[in-house]
């Protein structure tokens, strides 16, 4: 079983009914552990739609995506980036946090390839509900869920992917990543290389469809 025998039955369904389709979502195990689904929110016809790995222990309980300190700050990283967050569209490959406890914190453990092809139908029904001229995956499990194939992040950073792919993908850093710099320096040369791979997918979707507007 996947996400696909969750799907409304509707040949193109708004963001509204997929959302309220994917809270009854028990297409893998991770929904046994989780509080809620978190599915994707922003502008129903975002020109950018951001993808994320999964969300993580504020999102599990507030029910919104990058609500905790990666949320802020890639609130910050679009705002710097020339990207209004309002009419843009924010979303996670996979919609259940997966965790482990560690006393009486709940630890983010990766989703597997199962948990993230189980979850994939959800993501595919965004896109074609939201249609973004751009994606832009953040991290390794976005990369993958997007792309299908395995992505070296550090390697393929700031790579616009096309190849018959519509819309293009953007790869870049989950900054979460950021959050892990062992001090302010390398957390300022994290963030700068960060909100310059927003730059350049805004720059490189603007070639492709001949807008080159900031």
């Amino acid at each position: 079983m996947t996400a696909a025998d969750y799907l409304p039955s509707t040949p193109r369904p708004s963001l509204q009914e997929l959302s309220t389709a994917a809270h009854g979502c028990q297409g893998c195990d991770l929904y046994k552990h989780a509080t809620q689904t978190v599915f994707g929110e922003g502008a129903t016809r975002a020109e950018v739609m951001l993808v994320g790995e999964q969300p993580g222990d504020r999102e599990d309980l507030e029910g919104e995506p990058f609500v905790g300190p990666a949320g802020r700050l890639l609130d910050q990283a679009l705002e710097r980036a020339g990207i209004d967050r309002d009419r843009a569209y924010v979303t996670n490959a996979v919609k259940h946090f997966k965790w482990e406890a560690r006393g009486k914190r709940r630890i983010h453990r990766p989703p597997n390839k199962y948990e993230i092809g189980a979850c994939k139908p959800w993501l595919q029904a965004e896109l074609l509900a939201v249609e973004p001229k751009l994606v832009i995956a953040m991290g390794g499990t976005a990369a993958r869920a997007l792309l299908e194939r395995d992505v070296k992040i550090m390697t393929e950073r700031g790579q616009v992917v096309r190849n018959g792919h519509r819309p293009p993908v953007a790869i870049t850093v989950h900054p979460s990543s950021i959050l892990r710099s062992r001090d302010d320096e390398e957390r300022r040369v994290a963030m700068e290389a960060f909100v310059e791979d927003l730059r350049h997918a805004l720059s490189e979707a603007g070639r492709d469809t001949g807008n080159t507007d900031d």
